[in-house]
């Protein structure tokens, strides 16, 4: 992964390289890892279709500007992800 402002290329398990926009990062204390939320560039956001966002989370080494992007792998931290999602778009409504 590598990041500039709110973009960051994503390269998926085939090798092919994907600009994507940051939706928002957090970190959890209670998994010890920070996160990234983002959706690919070129989803139109007039479709009908909602966007598939995306999440992983990431060495938050801010020293660097690359870092890795690691699977989410527990069912606990989906719902804490989902949750932080939710009442960021509830904020954005408001």
């Amino acid at each position: 992964m590598t990041h500039d402002d709110n973009q960051i290329t994503v390269i998926d398990e085939n090798g092919n390289e994907q600009l994507c926009e940051v939706l928002f990062t957090f970190d959890s204390e209670e998994f010890g890892k920070s996160y990234v939320l983002y959706y690919p560039i070129g989803a139109d956001e007039n479709d009908d279709e909602e966007i598939e966002i995306h999440a992983s989370s990431f060495n938050g080494q801010s020293d660097s500007e690359e870092g890795e992007l690691q699977p989410v792998e527990t069912e606990e931290e989906w719902d804490m992800i989902e949750e932080m999602l939710n009442t960021f778009l509830a904020e954005e409504e408001e």
